[in-house]
C-alpha cells in the first residue's frame, strides 16, 4: 500500500511539474474546456432558476369564475350550490373589494386605485376542482361558465402547465448538449495529452527498455488529463460567475418592473462539486483513451 501510494505521488507531482513548464498551453487548454462547459452548465442554472420560479405558483389547478355585474341574489345562490357538488374540492368568494384591495397592494398600483370612480373588478370565486386531468378541468370549467350570472371563466394554471412543459423540453436539451460537451472535452484533453505522449517518445523507449510498464508511463499523463479536466471546471466556473455578475443587475431589474422578488441563484455547493468532479473524470477519459492509442504507435514505430 505504501509503495503504492508513493508511485501516486510520484506521477502527481511529474503531472503538476510538466502542467507548470506549459503554462501558457495549459491556461488555454483550461479556458477552451470552461467555455465548452459553461454553456449546458449555465443553461442548466437558467432552467434551475426558472423551475424555481415555476415552484412558486399553485400546485394544484384552479379556476377563475367571474360573476356578471348584475348578478341576482339567487343566481349566486344557483352558483354558490353548484360549487358545492363531488367534483369541487374547494371553492373560495373573493369580494371586488378584497380583489382590488390585492391587486393594489401586490402590484403597487395604489395611486392608480385611488383614482378611481368605482370598482371595476367582478366578484369572483377561485375553484379548484378535484380532478387534474386536462380534459376534466376543461369540462368543469365549461359546466361553470354556462352558469346563469358567470361572465367568464379561466384555468390559471394553464399558462404554467405549458411552462412546465417547456422546462422539461428545455432540460432534456441541456442533458443532449452536455453529452455533446462531454465529447468535447474528452477529445480537447485526449489531444492535448497526445502531444505530450509524442514529444516525449525518447523517454518512453527507454523507460519501456529499463521495464517500465504501460501502466507505469501511462500513470502521469493521466494525473495531467485530470488536473486538466479539474481546471477547465474551475474556469467554467469563472465563466458563470462573471456571466451572472453582468446579468443580476438586468434581471432583478426587469423583475422588479413585475412587482416579483425574483433573483438569480447561484450554483450550491453539491452543483459544483458536481460539474468539477465530471470535468476531472472528462479529462482523464481523454488521457486514458489518448495515451493508450500513442502508446501503441510508440510501439509499433520502434
Amino acid at each position: 500500500m505504501i509503495g503504492w501510494l508513493r508511485h501516486q505521488k510520484h506521477a502527481l507531482t511529474a503531472a503538476l511539474r510538466r502542467l507548470r513548464s506549459q503554462a501558457f498551453t495549459t491556461l488555454l487548454t483550461a479556458l477552451a474546456m470552461g467555455v465548452a462547459i459553461s454553456l449546458p452548465s449555465g443553461l442548466y442554472l437558467v432552467l434551475g432558476n426558472l423551475s424555481g420560479l415555476a415552484g412558486d405558483l399553485p400546485a394544484q389547478p384552479e379556476i377563475s369564475v367571474y360573476l356578471d355585474a348584475g348578478v341576482s341574489t339567487v343566481q349566486k345562490q344557483a352558483i354558490a350550490a353548484r360549487l358545492k357538488q363531488p367534483d369541487i374540492a374547494e371553492a373560495r368568494f373573493v369580494p371586488r373589494d378584497e380583489a382590488l384591495a390585492a391587486l393594489s397592494a401586490a402590484q403597487d398600483l395604489s395611486d392608480i386605485t385611488a383614482g378611481l370612480t368605482q370598482n371595476p373588478l367582478p366578484d369572483a370565486w377561485v375553484v379548484r376542482p378535484r380532478a387534474s386531468s386536462r380534459e376534466e378541468l376543461a369540462r368543469v370549467a365549461g359546466d361553470l361558465g354556462k352558469l346563469a350570472g358567470v361572465a367568464e371563466t379561466h384555468l390559471d394554471s394553464q399558462w404554467a402547465d405549458r411552462l412546465q412543459t417547456a422546462l422539461a423540453i428545455g432540460r432534456t436539451g441541456v442533458w443532449l448538449l452536455g453529452g455533446l460537451f462531454a465529447i468535447a472535452l474528452v477529445a480537447i484533453s485526449g489531444n492535448a495529452i497526445r502531444a505530450q505522449v509524442l514529444a516525449r517518445r525518447d523517454e518512453i523507449l527507454v523507460s519501456r527498455l529499463i521495464g517500465a510498464t504501460d501502466r507505469h508511463i501511462r500513470r502521469p499523463f493521466l494525473y495531467v488529463g485530470a488536473l486538466q479536466g479539474l481546471l477547465g471546471g474551475l474556469a467554467a466556473g469563472g465563466v458563470l460567475v462573471a456571466a451572472g455578475g453582468v446579468l443580476r443587475a438586468p434581471v432583478d431589474r426587469l423583475a422588479g418592473l413585475y412587482g416579483s422578488a425574483f433573483h438569480l441563484l447561484p450554483p450550491t455547493a453539491l452543483e459544483v462539486a458536481i460539474v468539477l468532479g465530471l470535468t476531472t473524470l472528462f479529462g482523464w477519459l481523454g488521457a486514458w483513451f489518448s495515451v493508450t492509442r500513442a502508446l501503441h504507435q510508440v510501439e509499433s514505430a520502434r
